[in-house]
């Protein structure tokens, strides 16, 4: 595996980060890194809500150093990628169909350019949903795909009806946009920001040190409407009776101990899959699992790493 320092606050010299221009016009940052020697296939990365790409550029080195051609973009209303609300700090969104109008659009693009097959797409917590919607929704077609912790449920004191018509009430009083908390990841809560993402001090200060870099990166809070639309998006892909048929093969990695997302949601899902394989963790790992201890990140990546090396072979396997 790759030296766990050499790229986690450095672009690497041969990656690229570019823009890429949505069928609406608007306009969200990418970021490619090609394989160098032999190519093993095309890695499509997605993060989740509030990820930048830098935050992942350790896995994508270990990738990389395998012979994936790697890709990712920041989400619409994010990171590098715009607002879509006048508070820049603020997570918002209309509706999570821009987000798969956006993917479907991008996924055609790359996949269209070629390269050496076979093409991957992981997604990480909101990435994972909308990697798996977009999957039911034909939106993309890739020969293998990995859940990382992924948003299928959400976390909610009242439970996942109440929170969602709660959640309703709120975005459609007042400012749809405005913040649904004041700060961390979830509302309420006694943990620290760092217990909730990481056990790993280090990995979490990097994350820290691309926000300080980069200021305009940073997202704090969603908005109610963003909430609103997790709970909604969520609960149709999981009553989405085009699961059942669903061809491309999947595993999940799944933190059983994750406060942010619900992993029985997760687990409810995979099992209505006919081809999906569950990779889960115990209490040491938290919500980030692939920025998580050395020993614990090792596994998670292993886990992905036999699991492509089965399912997606491609020209080296």
């Amino acid at each position: 595996m790759v030296s766990p320092q050499l790229y986690r606050r450095t672009i690497p010299a041969a990656a690229r980060i570019t823009r890429w221009t949505a069928p609406d016009g608007w306009v969200l940052r990418r970021f490619d890194w090609p394989a160098s020697g032999r190519p093993r296939g095309r890695m499509l990365f997605q993060g989740g809500r509030g990820d930048i790409f830098e935050k992942y550029l350790e896995a994508f080195a270990h990738w990389q150093a395998q012979g994936w051609s790697i890709t990712s973009f920041d989400w619409r209303g994010q990171g590098g990628s715009g607002r879509l609300s006048p508070n820049a700090h603020v997570g918002h969104v209309d509706d999570f169909q821009h987000y798969i109008d956006d993917f479907r659009a991008f996924w055609a693009e790359w996949r269209g350019a070629g390269g050496a097959a076979p093409h991957v797409a992981i997604g990480h917590s909101m990435g994972g949903h909308l990697l798996l919607r977009a999957l039911v929704e034909g939106a993309a077609e890739p020969d293998a795909a990995v859940l990382v912790a992924p948003m299928l449920g959400l976390h909610s004191p009242f439970g996942a009806t109440l929170g969602e018509r709660l959640a309703g009430l709120l975005s459609g009083v007042g400012d749809a946009a405005r913040p649904a908390w004041r700060g961390n990841e979830k509302p309420a809560t006694t943990e620290t920001r760092q217990a909730l993402l990481t056990h790993d001090q280090d990995r979490y200060e990097d994350e820290i040190f691309w926000q300080s870099s980069k200021p305009e990166l940073l997202l704090g809070p969603p908005s109610w409407r963003w909430v609103a639309e997790a709970f909604r998006s969520t609960r149709r892909l999981r009553d989405d009776q085009r699961l059942k048929t669903l061809a491309v093969p999947l595993l999940f990695v799944v933190p059983e101990h994750d406060k942010l997302v619900a992993p029985k949601a997760a687990y409810a899902v995979a099992a209505r899959l006919p081809d999906a394989e569950v990779a889960r963790f115990g209490a040491d790992a938290a919500h980030e699992i692939l920025r998580e201890v050395d020993a614990v990140r090792a596994r998670a990546i292993g886990a992905i790493d036999a699991f492509l090396a089965a399912r997606a072979p491609g020209q080296s396997g």
